[in-house]
């Protein structure tokens, strides 16, 4: 019970940590299906990635990467905001990051060359 409790602690943490304190990824994201306003984006991220992040960080990260140039007002009536190339260049970026350390950390965990997978292998046939 103890090591359940504690795994997931460890993914709840995992997930917050790529989705909530990466939010500016999912904003960006979702302005790829086309200009929208605050709430909308909101919606979008929820039906299209599955959590929904408060308010005020979702107008906080908005307002942080219009101030950044990620993202733009495209019109004031009401206010919509669209991506601009910067902010596809950033988040292309960061997919390159993720997945080059998610590819790592598959061949370590996959591989079975490593030290630690064959300890890990031979002790679940003892």
């Amino acid at each position: 019970m103890v090591k359940h409790k504690a795994r997931l602690k460890v993914l709840n943490r995992l997930r917050r940590k790529i989705t909530v304190e990466n939010l500016w990824m999912y904003v960006i994201a979702s302005l790829l299906k086309g200009p929208t306003y605050a709430y909308d984006v909101k919606k979008r991220i929820r039906e299209l990635f599955g959590f929904e992040p408060s308010t005020i960080t979702l107008y906080a990260v908005i307002y942080s990467l219009k101030r950044e140039g990620l993202i733009k007002v495209v019109s004031e009536q009401p206010k919509t905001y669209g991506v601009t190339d910067e902010g596809i260049e950033a988040l292309e970026a960061a997919l390159g990051l993720l997945e080059d350390n998610l590819n790592k950390l598959k061949s370590l965990v996959f591989s079975g060359s490593t030290e630690g997978s064959r300890s890990r292998s031979s002790s679940k046939r003892e």
